[in-house]
């Protein structure tokens, strides 16, 4: 277990660490609904990732004293069989193993083994979120950010442009796997009476497959995090697709000082239908309304359709998941 956190969960963070860094500042479009909704920073969003998986290193750590135990009880749990050197040997065979020693028998009390592969059901989630994000990411139409190139890596065997999303494939596979053993190892903890009739030997097919699958994507996602090609350019060019209609809301913030809140919103949705219908800019349609010329300054406008301007507090949110990282 210490060998799963520090080198594989640590490798990610890490590379998670220095995307957030390097593209702190880098303005992407963040989207709901699959919809542009408002601009957001590649670092921003690596952030989000990274904050996952720091999180999931401090529940590793919280889990090993649980887990980690002895388990040596006899037939019933009792060690009626060894007399009075029950509990002796029971703490030397601990010790021995280099295991905890538990206060009692819990060979029918199975939320220790259960709740380490939940565990591994939220890492393997988390890994399988990364890896949605980055199937999408490398869209034709959209091509923001591409998993590492080796060739002939992601190529199809009839279409030689293809660059699949291998690894992302492999993450998002991985979770619905794992998300099934989590659900068959709840339904086991239901055992009867001291020595269960069945329930446990399903633990044989979910456990060890969870921890394989696991370390599968942990290797995956530490490929994709530590080889990811980011491109800033087109990052950017999608960002301005919608001709400035993603900061629609900022230019109504900036112009409700002015006109008033309900006013500035009515002005700005109007503005918005004219310039998707007519193929304009919004900056454009904004300038010549006369209510906003007055109001503001061309220079202003501008600045306020600029979505590099709208990141709210993104940047500063970055700093702090990266400065403030539980430590390995």
């Amino acid at each position: 277990m210490r060998r799963f956190r520090t080198i594989d969960l640590a490798a990610v963070a890490a590379a998670l660490a220095g995307l957030a860094a390097k593209y702190r500042d880098t303005p992407m479009a963040g989207r709901t609904h699959l919809q542009q909704a408002l601009p957001i920073t590649f670092g921003y969003k690596c952030a989000v990732w990274l904050s996952m998986l720091d999180r999931h290193a401090v529940r590793l750590r919280e889990l090993k004293p649980r887990v980690a135990v002895a388990q040596l009880g006899g037939a019933a749990g009792t060690l009626a069989s060894l007399g009075d050197k029950g509990l002796a040997t029971r703490r030397e065979f601990a010790r021995a193993l280099g295991l905890g020693e538990p206060p009692i028998t819990w060979h029918v009390a199975r939320d220790a083994i259960v709740e380490t592969v939940n565990f591994l059901g939220l890492l393997t989630g988390s890994l399988g979120k990364i890896g949605f994000d980055m199937m999408l990411m490398m869209a034709t139409e959209i091509g923001e950010a591409f998993e590492p190139f080796a060739s002939h890596r992601g190529a199809s065997s009839t279409m030689p442009q293809k660059r699949n999303p291998i690894s992302s494939e492999i993450l998002l596979a991985n979770a619905k796997a794992v998300r099934q053993h989590a659900g068959l190892m709840l339904d086991a903890m239901i055992q009867d009476f001291e020595r269960a009739t069945g329930p446990w030997h399903v633990e044989w097919m979910a456990l060890p497959e969870s921890f394989i699958l696991s370390a599968g994507s942990l290797t995956q996602a530490k490929l994709l995090a530590e080889g990811l090609t980011v491109d800033a350019n087109r990052m950017r060019q999608n960002l301005d697709l919608t001709q400035g209609l993603i900061v629609a809301e900022a230019v109504m913030m900036g112009l409700a000082p002015h006109l008033g809140r309900q006013q500035a919103h009515d002005v700005v949705y109007e503005a918005c239908r004219d310039a998707l219908q007519n193929g304009r800019s919004l900056f454009d349609v904004l300038m010549v309304n006369p209510q906003i010329a007055k109001a503001l300054p061309q220079a202003d406008l501008r600045a306020l359709c600029d979505p590099a301007n709208y990141l709210g507090a993104a940047p500063a949110m970055v700093d702090a998941i990266v400065r403030n990282r539980p430590a390995p």
